[in-house]
């Protein structure tokens, strides 16, 4: 099984981390917010009663966060939590108006025991979207199939992360492999990650210097003194590390693993393949929707990260995310091209020639450890950008 792996519990990050260091030495449901996303961006009404259900549920692959945030952006004024199920409802909004239905957005992870989205979807039919991402498309395309509708993101904000002190001259993940190489020491990963597979077979990090043992806490990498590397994601660890793991406290260097041929499209919106036909109608109005959702949160971040801190507080799992991890998070989507039109005007599309790309390294993978992968998979299988308005772009 693989999950969207986090780093857990930011407010025990510290206290864990501490104690690693001294080792070396040594609900109710159906409550309401009075937050609003920033949904408040004027413009034509958008009328989805006619063509969509009357609550769009969609499920996510974690805990709320600022990478989930084009969803949150679409949630009206005072939407109800249900502390229980870790969702929350509310009137779906476009352009500063509601649409005529609901929006339930669903935690993932913890909430779900850690299932695949793609699992969750066909085990609940009362999923409308889900957030699957493009190996993940591949590896269940036999069994679980889903078809992307919409890229909310164009790269993956996971990555390797390692101490530019101890490290001075490592640029890259093979760098860091050669130097690790040398001095003995491993990146900690979560054991199955199918991207730690790709990076092995094709020589970027030999493998024994890969250690599965990682478990979401900082304990590992502080007591290693940044003689180790570790995965980690863009959009927290970089500032987490610096600003609130109080034993550690100072920058982490990293590479995006995209960026070294395996480069899934993250958390794509996603429909179970045989619904696509019956959905079109109302993916056809609510794509757009979605695309100028995105680009409006990046024009005013807070107003939805402080909604999505508010639920993370609500739903009080063990996972907790402040302002200011949201507010470096809405940064950094934007300045590593994570957040981006990709290769044209427009938000959300997905390529044949990338996803095809992934095949070539991921079906291999993936037909070796799970058997699930469609036979004769094809690129179009996977995705399709039929209902994405070429005009809303950033």
């Amino acid at each position: 099984m693989r999950t969207r792996n986090r780093i857990v519990a930011w407010s025990s990050v510290a206290a864990a981390a501490a104690v690693a260091l001294a080792g070396c030495s040594g609900g109710s449901s159906g409550s309401t917010t009075g937050a609003t996303s920033s949904a408040a961006v004027t413009g034509p009404a958008v009328d989805l009663s006619g063509v969509c259900p009357a609550t769009v549920v969609v499920q996510t692959d974690w805990n709320p966060e600022a990478d989930h945030a084009h969803l949150y952006q679409l949630l009206g004024p005072n939407p109800s939590i249900d502390t229980e199920k870790k969702s929350v409802t509310g009137d779906l909004y476009a352009n500063g108006k509601p649409t005529g239905v609901k929006l339930e957005v669903r935690a993932g992870g913890p909430a779900i025991g850690y299932s695949t989205v793609s699992a969750q979807m066909y085990q609940d039919k009362g999923i409308t979207l889900g957030y699957v991402s493009t190996d993940e498309a591949i590896e269940f395309s036999g069994s679980l199939p889903t078809k992307a509708v919409f890229a909310e993101n164009d790269k993956s904000p996971m990555v390797v992360m390692w101490d530019p002190k101890t490290y001075p001259d490592v640029k890259t993940i093979a760098d860091l492999g050669k130097a690790l190489d040398k001095d003995g020491g491993v990146v900690r990963y979560f054991n199955g990650a199918a991207y730690m597979t790709y990076l092995t077979e094709s020589g970027i990090l030999p493998k024994a210097t890969t250690d599965g043992s990682y478990d979401g806490t900082p304990a590992k990498f502080v007591t290693a003194k940044g003689k180790d590397g570790q995965q980690g994601f863009a959009t927290a660890e970089p500032y987490v590390y610096e600003h609130e793991v109080g034993a550690w406290a100072k920058p982490v260097q990293y590479q995006l693993i995209a960026d070294t041929g395996w480069s899934p499209y993250p958390e794509s919106m996603s429909v179970r393949s045989g619904d696509l036909t019956k959905l079109t109608p109302c993916l056809k109005a609510l794509v757009p929707v979605m695309q100028q959702a995105d680009v409006d949160y990046f024009k005013d971040p807070a107003p939805t990260n402080e909604l999505i801190v508010k639920l993370v507080g609500a739903y009080n799992n063990g996972w907790t995310y402040d302002a200011e991890v949201g507010a470096f998070a809405a940064k950094q989507m934007r300045s590593l091209d994570i957040a981006t039109n990709g290769d044209n005007d427009y938000v959300g599309d997905m390529t044949e020639t990338r996803v095809n790309d992934l095949m070539k390294v991921a079906v291999p993978i993936f037909s070796k450890s799970g058997g699930h992968v469609k036979s004769g998979l094809k690129a179009d299988d996977l995705f399709t950008n039929e209902f994405l308005d070429t005009s809303i772009g950033f």
